[in-house]
């Protein structure tokens, strides 16, 4: 079987906010930019992996989803407990400070887990969780 990650979904309730977190914090780039308003589709990538994206999608899109289930997912994504990604870098204290210094909410500064994996942890403008681990 021949299956690959091509893109993997993130809320968000702040275009403009996530496209500055996402491209001038972390560095992806802008693949696409559709909609208007608050009701756009984003998605982004690491520019050296075209071939995997993250699409950022306004929450209340869905006609599915009822106004009580909107209002439980602002509610778990204001708290982070809603979305979250694993992202990896073979540089963690310098992704790390760079990260920092763009104003992110820090979740867990840099730390050796008992698990053996070294990460940290921010959130997003929509309150995901973005955890970054350390490649060895």
């Amino acid at each position: 079987m021949d299956i690959t990650i091509h893109t993997s979904f993130l809320p968000h309730d702040d275009p403009d906010a996530s496209v500055a977190f996402y491209r001038d914090t972390l560095g992806f780039e802008v693949r696409s930019d559709v909609g208007q308003g608050k009701m756009r589709w984003i998605t982004v990538g690491p520019v050296d992996q075209p071939s995997t994206s993250i699409l950022l999608a306004p929450v209340g899109a869905d006609p599915g989803v009822t106004e009580d289930e909107r209002r439980t997912i602002h509610e778990m994504m204001a708290k982070g407990t809603y979305g979250w990604i694993l992202l990896a870098t073979r540089d963690l204290d310098g992704t790390f400070e760079k990260v920092q210094a763009g104003d992110a909410e820090v979740v867990q500064e840099p730390t050796e887990q008992p698990y053996g994996i070294r990460d940290c942890a921010f959130r997003d403008p929509a309150g995901n969780l973005v955890r970054i681990q350390e490649l060895r």
